[in-house]
């Protein structure tokens, strides 16, 4: 099979989907391009930005499935998607899900425009269309990729040092995870390590959540669910109902709640972030597409940070507070509920951070966990700075 999943509900997205393409978020345990080749035991690539193509490209064969790259994939949905005919396409509430062409399609208005035969979706779906989806649906997600991922699979054996409340069954550890000391509780969820990950002694843990593979949970960690840390993640104090994406710190002491910080992100000691309005009101975030804030319909929404932000010791951010990318965080009281890309210092007429420096500071970062910042990686990085340059 050839899937070729493309971008839908990226504006509304941003500022997470400035680096990536919209399958390439993370939600539960993988992101939802793994979700996809995961199910299909087949190819799957991109379409999505022109300045994103050079890393994430599309290829094509004799017979392409193309998805909504926002949507997230389970079982029953990929069952109705692989037996599409050619030149039919899967449509749920006038929105395109799937087509399957022999067409050679490279934009998505091809595809969105392209002349099939319309199929009703039969099952229910779940699609990312905005950044709290991601913490929102991430209960639901965790749970199905725990079952994609384990069926039919047998845990490594976790230590005796450790004492689980609930279903031992639904504690699972990839090869060369350790997990030593902790109490995890499976009553709500299951609780999920991956290879070579580490739990420390003294975690606290409510299911559902999964630990990305070489990711640390830090000692004393208290973790509620439904929350994720992803792949090479550092993660210590407080964190409920979040998703760090991968590669991301918060290694110290500090709240963060009904959140997501995508890759290369800082939080530093003691950071703490607001999930709740003093007047339990419902939270306004502010939304790229509609260059102004809207109504989440959340009473609990938290921080959204975008890629190689970093945010200085004891910084406080209020609900429903967006980062950008390469945005520099520091200085005394609450910074604004918007910080743009490449601000340095994070509040009103702030500098920007000089595109060169913030380079130098994404190689350093990488660096240390042993990845590459590329010539590709930084032109990626260029127009992204330009376009939000433009926008100041």
């Amino acid at each position: 099979m050839n899937i070729v999943l493309f971008d839908q509900s990226r504006e509304n997205l941003l500022p997470l989907t400035f680096l990536r393409p919209v399958a390439e978020i993370r939600c539960g345990i993988l992101t939802l391009s793994e979700k996809w080749k995961k199910l299909s035991n087949g190819n799957v690539s991109f379409i999505t930005e022109n300045y994103l193509s050079k890393k994430y490209g599309a290829t094509h064969t004799n017979d392409n499935i193309y998805i909504a790259g926002n949507v997230i994939a389970t079982t029953a949905l990929w069952e109705q998607i692989k037996n599409l005919k050619n030149n039919h396409k899967l449509v749920s509430n006038n929105q395109q899900i799937a087509l399957r062409t022999t067409d050679k399609l490279d934009s998505i208005e091809s595809i969105t425009n392209h002349k099939s035969e319309i199929q009703n979706l039969q099952s229910e779906i779940f699609s990312i269309d905005f950044p709290y989806h991601i913490f929102s649906y991430n209960d639901y997600a965790i749970k199905e990729d725990f079952k994609l991922l384990t069926h039919n699979r047998q845990s490594e054996k976790l230590s005796s040092t450790n004492t689980v409340v609930g279903d031992a069954s639904l504690v699972f550890l990839e090869k060369g995870a350790k997990v030593e000391c902790a109490m995890l509780n499976t009553t709500a969820g299951p609780i999920y390590a991956g290879a070579n990950a580490e739990i420390m002694e003294g975690c606290m843990i409510r299911g559902p959540f999964a630990l990305g593979e070489h990711a640390i949970l830090k000692m004393g960690a208290k973790i509620y669910g439904a929350t994720t840390i992803g792949p090479e993640c550092r993660a210590g104090g407080e964190v409920s109902n979040s998703v760090m994406f991968a590669y991301s710190n918060k290694g110290h002491d500090g709240f963060l709640g009904n959140s997501v910080i995508a890759e290369w992100c800082n939080l530093g000691a003691d950071t703490n972030n607001s999930n709740l309005k003093n007047n339990y009101g419902l939270v306004d975030i502010y939304n790229y597409a509609q260059k102004g804030y809207i109504n989440t319909g959340l009473q609990f929404c938290g921080l959204i940070m975008s890629d190689h932000s970093k945010a200085g010791i004891n910084t406080m951010f209020n609900t429903g507070t967006v980062a950008g990318v390469n945005a520099n965080i520091f200085g005394a009281g609450f910074p604004p509920k918007y910080i743009p890309s490449f601000s340095w210092g994070g509040f009103e007429n702030s500098a920007v951070f000089k595109f060169e420096k913030a380079v130098e500071l994404a190689i350093e970062v990488m660096k240390r966990r042993k990845v590459m910042f590329d010539k590709t990686e930084q032109e990626i990085l260029k127009a992204v700075f330009e376009l939000e340059m433009m926008g100041r």
